[in-house]
């Protein structure tokens, strides 16, 4: 080949690599160190005192006893981004987390300071809720990752774990080490700072635990969400909303927010004409005199469910009492509530049914007369604020309650456990109680005072 010819083919083979790579370099360029290894420029800690140092391109919190969270916050407010980050943690009490869109407010606690907002979590505890949202010093948990338990084994104890976060539009989602693991739909806050904690601890002997962060980057232009790939559950916030990502896994609303569709009276052939009232995307029974389904009645879904995931936001009144029942037959044709399985909805403070039936079982969220709820105080809303329940039934009977997020009991239906149940409880003098092979939801009048929103199921094959 003479000399020329071969000028010309480097000429074109290096044409050829240099308008492959841009890009591989804007891939690269896009994304944008918050830490330079070296030094905290572009950070500020706040709230707490426990101190910070680098050593070889790492960012190490120290935990300090008797003093509030800490947290290195950037000094750049961001909108939509992704964040990425590695956190290692190696102490039981090191708990952490990263906090998205964050929030400070300087004048709070005394012009000591307060940090809220949106929290990916770093729990090195037995529960391992590690990437998670929490929303801090506000909401509580918006995700514990009893709803999405596959995710639980995401975080390592004692090595790097790699957190990607993307806040897009009014969506968050965080994966560990390439696992999914939250999906949230909330609009509150649409901007805020990075943030990166060392919780708070009052036991002298821990302090000095180290927190350690390192290859914190953001990308903010160019943005694409990535979708999750398995089937996880969302946390949507949204009035009576779903996501396409929803739609895709099976999700439908029951109620749209509008009207009474898919509803109708129990042992009725049409929605109560009175009593039920729908109103700025809210499903309210209104209060009569507190009886059982004498009043207004209660309504049941038109169709009937086998296995099925069931969520809803419930609203009481003070002193109120209602629930919302499955694998409801209406072939009992008994008076008052119709006869099905009842996940309770309850103001345990002030109703005495609370104080009835046995060890408790009767209080909210339990499976009515029969299991307990095993819920902690912190996890339940006060009276007039809106709680979330869940019930999930599999297609093998097994079923779970679940409560603003945390799983708070779990039974197998048609099992001599349950039998044994069944046959010690007001429901003894009904054969096969709660063992049909599908039925309706309901929801009940119980003469009290409570309202409804987002309720949504998933049929489980």
């Amino acid at each position: 080949m003479k000399k020329s010819s071969i000028s010309i083919f480097t000429c074109i083979l290096s044409f050829l690599i240099l308008s492959c790579s841009p890009a591989e370099k804007t891939e690269v360029s896009e994304w944008r160190a918050l830490f330079d290894g070296k030094t905290l420029t572009g950070w500020k800690a706040v709230m707490g005192e426990a101190p910070f140092e680098i050593k070889d391109g790492v960012i190490i919190g120290y935990a300090k006893a008797n003093t509030p969270n800490t947290f290195l916050i950037t000094d750049e407010v961001f909108g939509d981004y992704i964040f990425e980050v590695d956190l290692k943690i190696e102490d039981l009490t090191s708990n952490s987390g990263v906090m998205v869109r964050g929030q400070f407010d300087p004048a709070a606690r005394d012009g000591k300071g307060l940090v809220f907002g949106y929290q990916i979590e770093a729990d090195p505890t037995e529960r391992a809720w590690s990437g998670g949202l929490y929303d801090e010093a506000r909401r509580g948990w918006l995700y514990p990752l009893d709803l999405n338990p596959k995710a639980k084994s995401a975080f390592k104890m004692g090595e790097w774990n790699t957190y990607r976060i993307e806040a897009i539009g009014n969506e968050i989602k965080s994966w560990i080490n390439g696992q999914e693991v939250a999906y949230v739909v909330d609009d509150v806050d649409a901007k805020g700072f990075i943030g990166l904690q060392v919780h708070s601890i009052q036991n002298p002997e821990d302090e000095g635990k180290m927190t350690y962060f390192r290859n914190a980057r953001v990308k903010t232009e160019n943005l694409e969400p990535t979708p999750f790939e398995g089937d996880v559950f969302v946390t949507n916030t949204k009035l009576n909303d779903l996501t396409e990502y929803e739609k895709s896994k099976g999700w439908k609303l029951l109620f749209d927010g509008q009207s009474s569709e898919g509803w109708i009276g129990a042992y009725k052939e049409t929605f109560p004409e009175k009593g039920w009232n729908i109103k700025e995307g809210i499903l309210s029974m209104q209060a009569s005199d507190g009886s059982e389904s004498t009043s207004y009645g209660d309504i049941v879904t038109k169709e009937k469910y086998k296995a099925f995931d069931l969520t809803f936001d419930f609203k009481l009144t003070e002193g109120a009492n209602s629930g919302v029942k499955y694998f409801v037959t209406l072939s009992e044709k008994n008076q008052g509530s119709a006869i099905g399985l009842e996940y309770q909805v309850l103001d345990d403070e002030k109703h005495p049914d609370a104080k009835m039936g046995f060890e408790g079982n009767r209080t909210l969220a339990s499976l009515y007369d029969l299991i307990k709820a095993n819920k902690q105080p912190r996890f339940v809303k006060p009276i007039g604020q809106w709680n979330t329940g869940r019930v999930v039934v599999y297609p093998d009977n097994k079923v779970e309650h679940y409560l603003n997020g945390v799983k708070v009991l779990e039974f197998q239906r048609g099992s001599q456990e349950y039998r044994d149940l069944v046959a010690k409880s007001k429901y003894s003098v009904w054969e096969n109680f709660g063992e049909a092979e599908e039925g309706h939801i309901l929801l009940q009048d119980h003469g009290d005072a409570v309202s409804y929103k987002n309720i949504k199921i998933k049929t489980l094959k």
